[in-house]
């Protein structure tokens, strides 16, 4: 695999801003590096001559981005997390006349559908919303279409039952050609749209706001930028939920925040 300097990695960063507006300086610079690095790899290309095809318009820009942001999920991952909010959270929730949920971060849709689920195991799904998003438009459009693959619908079952799950996930999909594909009824709840968490603003205000495993990858000073974008985005008593391996610790918010779950890293906003 092709291996790049950092001061490379920084020339590339500088030139993908200049060229598409999308800002990587706030990235974890290890894992840049990796992604970078098997792009130049695949393509069999060098840094130089790929930052002579990156220009405005054009569309390698954007198949780089697509390449170094992280796209990894499944339903129901971290089965733990899912039975706490199930169990603990929805019950601050039942009096709102109406939810809005924010799935930050949602590569390809299962955090998505999984809180989907959810909502309509709870009975709160019809009075719901929930913004499904992600800097990749590649990840996005594959999110829309709601289909996995029968061997990942076993992996998603167990998650499911793990967390608590009333009836069997097969109900909230059919198959057909050896995919799975998630039922209308849950893809009408759920807006799929990019947002930039580096770059863009508060969009509007959200009961619960789900950012997990998206802060390992940003820096420090980063990760405090997008922790007051998440707080402004609350509501007040709204809930604000982080990877298992993230934290508020370092955010300057800690003092507004009330501690659900620790391990979890479930908090709600009090103030």
């Amino acid at each position: 695999m092709v291996l790049l300097e950092h001061p490379q990695l920084e020339i590339l960063i500088d030139r993908i801003r200049e060229v598409s507006g999308f800002d990587f300086s706030g990235y974890a610079r290890p894992s840049l590096l990796r992604r970078a690095g098997r792009y130049l790899t695949n393509h069999k290309m060098t840094l130089d001559e790929l930052l002579v095809h990156i220009g405005p318009g054009g569309s390698v820009v954007y198949d780089l981005i697509q390449e170094l942001t992280v796209n990894y999920s499944e339903m129901f991952r971290d089965p733990d997390f899912f039975f706490r909010v199930r169990t603990e959270v929805f019950g601050y929730l039942e009096s709102y006349p109406t939810l809005r949920f924010w799935v930050a971060g949602c590569a390809s849709g299962e955090e998505a559908y999984s809180m989907a689920i959810l909502l309509e195991e709870a009975g709160f799904l019809e009075r719901s919303l929930i913004y499904a998003t992600d800097l990749s438009n590649k990840v996005l459009t594959a999110a829309r279409e709601g289909i996995f693959t029968l061997a990942n619908a076993r992996t998603f079952s167990e998650n499911y039952m793990q967390a608590g799950g009333k009836r069997s996930l097969s109900d909230y999909y059919h198959v057909a050609y050896d995919q799975a594909a998630i039922l209308p009824e849950l893809r009408k709840n759920i807006v799929f749209s990019i947002h930039d968490l580096s770059g863009d603003g508060v969009f509007n205000e959200f009961q619960f706001i789900s950012c997990r495993n998206v802060m390992i990858y940003f820096t420090l000073e980063l990760r405090q930028k997008v922790f007051r974008l998440l707080y402004d985005s609350l509501s007040m008593l709204g809930f604000l939920c982080l990877g298992k391996r993230e934290t508020l610790r370092y955010s300057g918010l800690e003092d507004h925040f009330k501690v659900i779950d620790s391990g979890l890293n479930i908090y709600q906003k009090i103030s």
